[in-house]
Order: structure tokens, then sequence, then C-alpha cells
């Protein structure tokens, strides 16, 4: 019998506003967190697949850093966002010119074990009601239990190696 697809599930954020999603990974929480803080990683755990790769910025980022990303959503375009949370290893979000935000929150189960939120806050937009006219809300929530599928896969055989 085939080994299950690991799953997101969604958390209930009661805010117009917010989608979330959390995940167990079998992964020690600065493997993790080492993913998040290294954009040039960020389009392959990316559940959307709008990210392509970072096109400037840090190897390693930190409060304040930005980052350039190349993006697609049916015509190429990049982006430039802007580390608002770091908290290491426990939260890290970030921002673009639309000011929503995507936070990734960690939480050490046990030295070989994380829980792993990640939030898309539209709250903190320019406009949040102009994020619903283009379904960004129901985008994000299946971009995000994609995202953290993909970042469970991820860590879990970078744990391994170790």
């Amino acid at each position: 019998m085939p080994a299950e697809k690991p799953r997101a599930e969604i958390v209930p954020t009661n805010h117009e506003w917010r989608r979330a999603g959390r995940i167990v990974i079998n992964a020690p929480i600065a493997v993790i967190f080492d993913l998040l803080a290294d954009p040039r990683r960020h389009a392959d755990f990316d559940g959307s697949g709008t990210v392509q790769r970072q096109i400037k910025g840090p190897l390693r980022l930190s409060k304040g850093a930005t980052f350039g990303m190349a993006m697609r959503v049916k015509l190429p375009y990049t982006i430039t966002n802007t580390v608002e949370e770091f908290e290491e290893p426990s939260r890290i979000a970030w921002r673009h010119l639309g000011r929503h935000r995507w936070r990734y929150e960690l939480e050490a189960v046990d030295t070989a074990t994380t829980v792993v939120t990640e939030t898309f806050d539209g709250s903190t937009a320019l406009f949040p009601p102009a994020l619903k006219l283009i379904n960004a809300y129901d985008n994000n929530q299946k971009a995000i239990l994609k995202s953290l599928v993909q970042l469970k896969i991820i860590a879990e055989e970078l744990a391994a190696s170790i």
C-alpha cells in the first residue's frame, strides 16, 4: 500500500481578510526556518505556482531585508518584498507593494518535530476588499495548503540527510 500523501489543514482565522493553514513537519525547527529565510528556496515550496526565482537580495533574510522575485500569473513580472517580522527560529513574514503579508510561524513540538502555520494576511493590504475581487483569499487558501505540503517534503528530506 503506498504511503499516504501529506496534507495540511485549514486553520480558521475568524477574520474576513486572513487565510491560514497548518502542518506538522518531522524536522527540527532550525532546518525549516533556514528554508524560509533563504529566498532562493521560495520557488521550491511555493504552492501557488507563481514564484519563479529570486532575482535580487540577500542569501539569507533578516528584518527589513528586501528581496526581488521573478513571478508569473499568466504573464511574467517582478515583485520586491520586504521582511517585516523576523524572530529566529519561530516567525518570519514579508510583504510587497500591496502591503498584504505572508507569515510563517513555527513551533517546536520536540527536537525533531515542528508545527508550521502559514498565514496570508490581507488585512494589512492597502485596500483589502480589492483582493476579494481578484479571488486572492480563496486562491491563497489553496496555495497555503500546497506550500505547506511542499515545505514538509523538502524539510523532511533535508532533516533525513543531516
